[in-house]
């Protein structure tokens, strides 16, 4: 539960398609002003999630929107907007488009301007207004599409992937333009992604949606540094999900064996176990020359397996006794001159290992 005052609930949501369930939610609930990622691969569930909560799809169970039942559907589309991944735009004005909701609603057309104004300005579009909607570009499109759903004051701001269909620049100053805007006006937004950096970016707190099933909801770091179970680390980006034995246990270091190694860490085994999983994240592993230069407790004389260019980072793959993977940036890459069979030094520090029971891996 969110520690602010709950905004929107869930009970006992199911969304069925045909003869199959696509989605199941026992409970959910979003605090007001905050932000909330719903982060999923492709066919997770996250979109069957969005639409019952905005009410534009039936669906078992209830949703609750501030302590009542939600039961007068056209209602309750009043008080919330929606954003999808297309922007849908009239072949009007920019202002027109900015303006809509506002005239849906009967509010008067001076006070319709000067709302719609004062949206799009905050999303730095204030100078289209007079623009044709339909000659703008992909980014400036989705600004007015978000600029018309913050006209109308949304006591819920729905967003449904709403950055999917722009190039990288675009996305990524469209995103830092909403945070902002999101940030100073304390909008109670759900998100739907498929980006963990966007979600990262926006969220207060990240649900993880995997195969139709809340896996994890926890505040935006947590998620990505302690996941719940194997399945969430993996998606989130933590390659590193090594089997361990338990060797020792004291009241600040547990000591694990990983294939042929023994690796220190600060984190707590799971209760009972003689066994568990390490989760690293690549981007922990720090790869250098040579035995010395590193502080950290854990550090092993490894041998590059495979280069492999993603973007702006190289991920590396490493024999250190264990299969370790490591991103490093391309500039990193080239300055240590990292080449397929060299022997590096593979290090991370005992306090970034997390600790999960080896019986929940898949």
């Amino acid at each position: 539960m969110p520690s602010r005052p709950t905004i929107l609930e869930v009970r006992g949501l199911r969304v069925t398609r045909g003869s199959r369930q696509v989605l199941t939610i026992d409970t959910l609930a979003i605090g007001e002003g905050e932000t909330v990622a719903v982060l999923g691969p492709n066919g997770a569930g996250t979109t069957s999630l969005l639409l019952p909560l905005a009410a534009l799809l039936p669906a078992e169970g209830e949703i609750r929107f501030r302590g009542a039942r939600v039961q007068d559907a056209l209602a309750y589309r009043r008080r919330v907007a929606v954003v999808f991944q297309r922007p849908l735009l009239l072949a009007r004005s920019v202002r027109a488009n900015a303006e809509l909701g506002l005239a849906l609603r009967g509010v008067a057309p001076t006070e319709r301007r000067r709302v719609a104004d004062q949206a799009l300005a905050r999303l730095g579009i204030a100078h289209l207004a007079d623009r044709p909607a339909l000659g703008l570009s992909g980014g400036e499109a989705q600004r007015v599409s978000i600029a018309r759903a913050l006209a109308t004051a949304p006591e819920v701001l729905f967003l449904d992937e709403p950055f999917a269909a722009l190039d990288a620049p675009t996305r990524e100053s469209l995103v830092a333009d909403l945070a902002r805007v999101l940030r100073e006006e304390h909008v109670t937004t759900v998100l739907v992604t498929h980006d963990r950096d966007e979600a990262l970016s926006l969220a207060d707190r990240i649900a993880v949606l995997l195969d139709g099933r809340l896996r994890q909801i926890d505040p935006a770091e947590t998620v990505f540094t302690s996941p719940a179970d194997p399945e969430v680390a993996t998606f989130v980006g933590i390659e590193n999900v090594l089997p361990a034995l338990i060797e020792t246990v004291a009241s600040d270091l547990t000591t694990l064996r990983v294939g042929d190694q023994l690796i220190d860490v600060t984190a707590e085994p799971p209760a009972g176990d003689t066994s568990a999983l390490v989760c690293i994240r690549p981007d922990d592993v720090v790869i250098g020359r040579g035995p010395g230069g590193t502080s950290a407790r854990n550090a092993f004389a490894a041998t590059i397996v495979r280069l492999e260019p993603i973007g702006r980072r190289m991920r590396v793959v490493l024999d250190c006794g264990f299969p370790l993977i490591a991103h490093v940036t391309l500039r990193s890459a080239r300055e240590l001159e990292l080449k397929e069979g060299d022997t590096v030094t593979a290090s991370f520090k005992a306090t970034l290992p997390h600790l999960l029971a080896r019986h929940r891996a898949a």
